[in-house]
């Protein structure tokens, strides 16, 4: 029933490849509306290196002119440049490190970024819906460092080396010298992480929003997205991820899915199971007495005739149909204001789609919720979890989100138990 991924967690000498875990980009119901297509997708696996590709900070270079810190940083290694005044840069070394394997997160579609993103737009049901005027996301966002050995440690930090191997922290960008004479800093827009209380499990509950700064130490949040006074360091807690994990790159959010967390996830083949078995106990409109449907996971954004509707307000499940719609109007995802012949509950009226990312769910219980005002189906569990996580929006507001295809939640709950109408024979 759940996915045998804990194979790809043995320390054995078999074919299958070390799983660290996986990104799992929030807003996208299984994959990116127009596909997936080479390191642009909806999730991410990061399996364990051939070889390793980790660094590690090695000597530090106090260089006179941005020119001089650029004949330093030009040989062929990694190292990050911070630049303190006209006359001042520091820029620190990085040397191989073979006990890590690292991965690299942002916008650019250069070589050395391992899995591309780019702006999530809530709601959106192709690519032409998803093209920005102008990104938030750093081109190099940030980079994620494995342990090669159990338990696999995953270790997030801001930033990510470019083409030349290089990280440059500009005259404005936010920085300064750490209390045993290291350098630090910040990009731009900020990494910012949650870690969820109790994992990602049925029990869980969320923390608290944290920056990660370019050298992997925790701070609270500035007081705006790119504000140059940073938050006050953490030193209680760390850039370890945990199974949960969300981390908001200005634009988008991952989710980070342990290898182990995964095993215990529902697979796209159970939830289908779940899809399978609601159609079978044939639940009917209590208008039109016909029978409805999900439709199948490939048609998963097509609005199909036999495709159940549900008044937001009540929960009441229904065929399609004109009934107390003043407008006389079909509407696609944005139903108007309709009255439920069952109740006479005014509210919207929206398709019912099921959520397929099964990275998204907390647990295997069946699809009986759903998520308002988009109509996403999941497990109580899952909608009450979601519901509740203060997502980053813009450059200081939060709010709660499906994360199926990112739409602000309405309503205090954020969510509605759905009611089934039985067949009559």
């Amino acid at each position: 029933m759940f996915s045998p991924d804990q194979e790809n967690i043995s320390t054995s000498s078999t074919k299958v490849p070390v799983k660290y875990g996986e990104l799992i980009v929030l807003g996208y119901n299984g994959s990116l509306p127009n596909g997936d297509r080479g390191r642009r997708k909806s999730r991410f696996a990061l399996f364990k290196r051939p070889k390793s590709n980790g660094v590690k900070p090695s000597t530090v270079h106090v260089a006179c002119t941005p020119q001089a810190a650029k004949a330093i940083s030009n040989k062929d290694q990694h190292s990050i440049s911070y630049t303190l005044s006209r006359v001042q840069t520091v820029v620190v070394e990085y040397t191989q490190d073979s006990n890590t394997d690292m991965f690299q997160i942002g916008r650019s579609t250069e070589i050395p970024i391992d899995f591309v993103v780019t702006d999530t737009v809530p709601g959106s049901q192709s690519n032409s819906d998803t093209q920005s005027v102008q990104s938030t996301i750093s081109r190099f966002a940030c980079r994620i460092i494995c342990q090669r050995t159990p338990p696999y440690t995953a270790r997030i930090y801001a930033a990510g080396f470019d083409s030349s191997k290089n990280i440059f922290l500009g005259e404005k960008a936010t920085k300064w010298k750490t209390s045993d004479g290291q350098m630090d800093g910040l990009t731009t827009n900020g990494v910012l992480v949650m870690h969820p209380r109790h994992g990602f499990t049925e029990d869980s509950k969320p923390g608290v929003w944290r920056e990660i700064s370019v050298c992997g130490n925790v701070f609270t949040l500035r007081e705006t997205r790119s504000a140059q006074q940073r938050g006050k360091m953490v030193e209680n807690e760390t850039q370890e991820l945990v199974d949960g994990s969300l981390i908001d790159l200005c634009g988008a959010t991952l989710l980070w899915r342990t290898a182990e967390g995964l095993s215990r996830t529902p697979t796209v083949k159970h939830l289908e199971a779940l899809r399978q078995e609601l159609n079978a106990a044939r639940p009917q409109c209590p208008v039109g007495f016909n029978t409805l449907a999900f439709p199948s996971m490939q048609r998963k954004d097509i609005v199909d005739e036999k495709q159940p509707w549900v008044y937001l307000n009540c929960g009441h499940v229904h065929g399609y149909h004109n009934w107390g719609n003043r407008d006389a109007e079909r509407e696609g995802r944005e139903g108007h204001e309709r009255e439920c012949p069952m109740c006479r509950a005014r509210g919207p009226y929206v398709p019912l789609w099921l959520g397929c990312e099964a990275g998204f769910y907390l647990d295997a219980a069946p699809p009986t919720h759903a998520f308002s005002p988009c109509g996403h189906v999941c497990s109580e569990k899952t909608v009450a979890y979601w519901s509740q996580i203060p997502l980053p929006h813009g450059t200081h507001t939060f709010h709660a989100a499906c994360p199926f295809c990112a739409q602000q939640l309405s309503s205090e709950q954020g969510y509605i138990k759905l009611i089934f109408q039985a067949p009559v024979d």
